[in-house]
């Protein structure tokens, strides 16, 4: 597992950050980036806190992913990581602690079409974090312009 001591307190390249926990240098815990319904006061969150992970950190992926409104209940994006050629751009993720049972057992209860890989931040470090097979993809809307999960679902609330 890299190490993923660039979490750090502060403000560096717009990231905001939470309270350190003692699992933030923690070799043991396996951390996670969480772009929609597991984000903090979304409906799946608590498969997270159920099994004592911890927020570590707001974060923003590499500019090279599009996100994309899926047709599920609950509703969920799904992150694709991009071709080089292909424009992409810097999507808001939570990144969690989880040790590595809650992490296991978390991976385990994944239904498809979401699958777990390696999410690369925007300050070129990578952790496990949340995809989507491409399969998925075929009517769903790009949301990518919204930056995020929760601003695509502040404007889609927003009375017109």
């Amino acid at each position: 597992m890299q190490d993923c001591g660039h979490l750090r307190p502060g403000r560096a390249s717009g990231a905001q950050t939470t309270g350190m926990t003692q699992h933030h240098h923690d070799p043991t815990w396996i951390r996670l980036a969480v772009c929609g319904a597991h984000l903090s006061g979304q409906p799946l969150n608590a498969q997270l806190t159920d099994r004592g992970a911890e927020l570590l950190a707001t974060r923003a992926t590499a500019p090279s992913y599009r996100l994309y409104a899926l047709d599920t209940q609950p509703p969920k994006p799904g992150l694709v990581r991009v071709a080089p050629e292909v424009a992409g751009a810097p999507i808001e993720v939570e990144v969690w602690a989880l040790d590595r049972a809650g992490f296991a057992t978390f991976v385990e209860a994944v239904p498809a079409p979401m699958c777990i890989g390696r999410v690369v931040l925007d300050d070129g470090s990578d952790v496990a974090g949340f995809l989507c097979e491409p399969v998925a993809l075929d009517g769903a809307a790009d949301i990518t312009a919204y930056g995020g999960w929760r601003a695509y679902r502040r404007a889609a609330d927003e009375p017109r």
